[in-house]
């Protein structure tokens, strides 16, 4: 289902909120995943780092080893009271024979991969695993976002990039917030910053919001393509199946879902945070719509003359709903929720919307 409304909404409120964005993956020693084991070695055990390797590796407690080959270029981040020790013999009883285990290789790890990073409306949210549905082009830092690499573990990211910059409003990294590009410019300079970040892109941190109460696109569009190709890695190069006999594909989606979207034209009083608040208390808090996902953004879409001659491109708020439902019933209750939010602003547009003829 897509609907396309035109309206202004009559709200105030200042600026957009802040989105947090965490990148996922880490090179921690203690990770098991992070080995071709699929655990964190122990003292019978021989480690190997490739020697062409450039990785920065954060220590978590201490370990016994027999033997372990490192890195030219690495370097290991210890806490208090960790680190590594020659080994004596232990009574690990989970340690019963000697393997090889070899160190990921983590720089399959890139910038523009959505499935390399968590959303939230705050901090809180991220603690707590409450993370935003969006986009595939927006689930990546958007210009306007702060991102978080977690405290206490090392990471190694590829950020080639469409284009000369990467903007985000702060970074974090390894506990410190960067909101001056001054400072990030200087951290960049060392070792563990060149061991953390690697490609062709620079990161320019502007430490600014989007002071348009009507939203601001992500600026993500340029590496669309790359973002479509790192996602797709995931499901052998092609887009997974769905259900829905007819799915739908949102602006900025690499993929068709089943749900329903809503494409609105707005006006320069539109606020969409008070938008995304009346619809999130008036509908998604129902039980009926439990299951139920919104993303609402500012997106730019393409105009065609008869379906398919390319004109303008034109701004507009895109909500995208999808659902839990699986199989003949995918995207049915996003479809009536769709279907109800028009019938909100034909009922009680009075309220808050003022249709343009």
């Amino acid at each position: 289902m897509k609907t396309v409304l035109l309206f202004i909404l009559y709200l105030k409120s200042g600026l957009i909120g802040a989105v947090y964005k965490q990148w996922i993956p880490d090179t921690n020693f203690d990770n098991a995943t992070n080995w071709d084991k699929a655990r964190v070695p122990c003292f019978k055990d021989k480690i190997y780092f490739d020697s062409r390797m450039s990785v920065s590796v954060y220590v978590q407690s201490t370990h016994l080893l027999t033997e372990m080959h490192i890195p030219l270029d690495g370097e290991f981040i210890f806490v208090p009271d960790s680190g590594f020790a020659a080994s004596t013999g232990s009574d690990d009883p989970n340690c019963h024979k000697g393997e090889n285990l070899n160190f990921i290789s983590p720089d399959q790890n890139a910038w523009y991969d959505p499935k390399m990073w968590h959303a939230a409306a705050s901090i809180d949210d991220l603690e707590k695993n409450k993370y935003l549905f969006t986009v595939d082009e927006e689930r990546v830092p958007c210009q306007y976002d702060n991102v978080i690499f977690r405290p206490e573990t090392s990471f190694r990211v590829n950020v080639d990039s469409a284009e000369k910059e990467i903007s985000v409003s702060t970074i974090s990294v390894l506990g410190k917030k960067f909101s001056s590009n001054d400072d990030f410019s200087q951290y960049m300079q060392s070792n563990t910053a060149k061991l953390q970040f690697h490609g062709k892109g620079t990161i320019k941190v502007t430490n600014t919001k989007c002071s348009d109460k009507s939203g601001c696109e992500c600026g993500n569009t340029a590496n669309f393509d790359r973002i479509c190709s790192a996602l797709n890695q995931h499901t052998g190069n092609k887009c997974p199946k769905v259900s829905c006999k007819n799915p739908l594909t949102p602006v900025g989606h690499c993929c068709g879902v089943c749900g329903a979207t809503i494409s609105l034209k707005y006006s320069s009083e539109f606020d969409l945070e008070r938008y995304r608040d009346r619809l999130i208390h008036t509908f998604l808090s129902l039980g009926k719509y439990a299951g139920v996902q919104m993303g609402i953004s500012k997106v730019s879409r393409q105009q065609t003359l008869l379906g398919f001659i390319p004109r303008e491109t034109v701004s507009e708020v895109q909500i995208v709903l999808i659902d839990e439902k699986t199989g003949s019933q995918a995207g049915i209750t996003a479809a009536q929720l769709a279907k109800d939010i028009m019938n909100d602003i034909q009922e009680h547009g009075n309220l808050f919307i003022m249709p343009i003829y």
